[in-house]
């Protein structure tokens, strides 16, 4: 396996001990040692008192060695299209019986699942209806998409130790051509070969089924009206710039990307009447100058698919491609930073990222220091109301 960044230790694990870490640390020593004692469980469990508090912590460990469960009942619910069938109305068991073809007394098991995680619930004359968390998967299809695609991670995972030892090895990290410099060459000949092109257009397509909630936050953070002309880099088939092209029908619009994942954005941008509008600029972020001319920039979901020394690159490139007073909006998911506290999602993404085979994930504190490294003099963390999706950094160029 090749070798990979590694993240800067914690601002609580610095080499030397400061005097405040060292009175602590022999008491988190002690309450180690306390919580790991059997006798102190048998206490809390018969305290009113405490009882909540040790149920509570039983249940969220349960519920992480019953994770590989939960997201099996999820997959096996979007596979039998359960959402979408039960969308239209509620469905008793032998109507869904018929309909997936699976034997009633194990479906009933599936079904009484999915009720448990709440993707389903119990409707009126022992029928089954959409539950809460149910009802979005029903209405957005990028959502399945990655549901779906996730099942690639799910097979890598299989011998978790085995995986850290050679996580590149496996499905996910052959799903990204571009990676591991799969990619179809710039002037290759043979680039518009439909075989070449497969890979480009599979993972083009779930980049831009599952980038609906990505652009719903940057749209609704960070205004583009004070904005001449945007250039989104890495832009994939152009969903971001077609929705920024809806909402702003005055600004002038470009998109670089490599030049077979513009001959994938070309049909995407005519079905929705937008090919007259948006300039499409072929070149590698990494090694091609950027074109000039955009008074504002977008990379959203490209710097955490690359290590530091190509972020510094792209981020460099982006800097001399944009005017002074020119702006780098940056948005994707992002590390808790030092002070914050760690998120479940920030595991997902930090194996996500290992099978893949490139990059990392990154804080805010991380990404807006390369950002200034590159010459961006104010890097700015939007308020944005969802961050699980995307956290968003802006940046001006003095």
């Amino acid at each position: 396996m090749q070798s990979l960044d590694v993240a800067q230790a914690h601002a609580g694990s610095a080499a030397r001990l400061g005097w405040w870490d060292a009175l602590r640390e022999p008491v988190q020593r002690r309450l180690d040692a306390w919580f790991s004692d059997p006798a102190l469980y048998r206490w809390a469990i018969a305290n009113p008192l405490t009882r909540w508090v040790t149920r509570r912590r039983t249940e969220r460990l349960f519920d992480l060695m019953a994770g590989f469960v939960h997201s099996q009942v999820l997959l096996s619910c979007v596979r039998l299209d359960l959402f979408a069938l039960l969308k239209q109305r509620p469905l008793d068991l032998e109507a869904l019986a018929q309909h997936t073809g699976i034997e009633p007394s194990a479906l009933q098991r599936l079904l009484l699942s999915a009720v448990a995680l709440r993707l389903l619930e119990h409707r009126s004359m022992g029928r089954f209806g959409l539950g809460p968390l149910g009802a979005p998967l029903a209405q957005q299809d990028g959502i399945a998409a990655m549901i779906e695609h996730n099942n690639l991670l799910y097979q890598d995972l299989l011998q978790p130790v085995e995986f850290l030892r050679d996580a590149w090895a496996g499905s996910m990290a052959g799903y990204w051509p571009y990676a591991h410099g799969k990619m179809p060459a710039i002037g290759d000949t043979d680039a518009a070969d439909g075989a070449a092109l497969a890979p480009v257009a599979r993972y083009s397509e779930l980049m831009a089924s599952s980038q609906n909630f990505v652009l719903q936050e940057i749209l609704g953070t960070y205004s583009l009206a004070g904005h001449r002309r945007l250039m989104d880099v890495g832009g994939g088939k152009g969903r971001f710039i077609s929705a920024a092209a809806r909402q702003y029908p005055g600004l002038e619009l470009a998109l670089f990307d490599l030049p077979p994942v513009l001959q994938v954005a070309v049909d995407n941008l005519r079905a929705q009447g937008l090919f007259s509008r948006v300039a499409l600029q072929p070149g590698s972020f990494l090694t091609d100058p950027l074109p000039q001319g955009a008074d504002v920039i977008t990379l959203i979901r490209v710097a955490h698919d690359h290590c530091d020394a190509s972020v510094r690159d792209i981020l460099r490139n982006i800097f001399q491609a944009l005017p002074p007073g020119g702006t780098l909006v940056l948005a994707e998911p992002m590390a808790q930073a030092s002070g914050e506290r760690p998120q479940p999602s920030d595991a997902y993404f930090h194996y996500y990222l290992l099978a893949m085979g490139a990059g990392r994930l990154r804080s805010h504190e991380e990404l807006a220091a390369l950002m200034r490294e590159s010459g961006f003099a104010a890097v700015t963390l939007l308020d944005n109301a969802m961050p699980i999706h995307a956290r968003i950094l802006v940046g001006t160029k003095a």
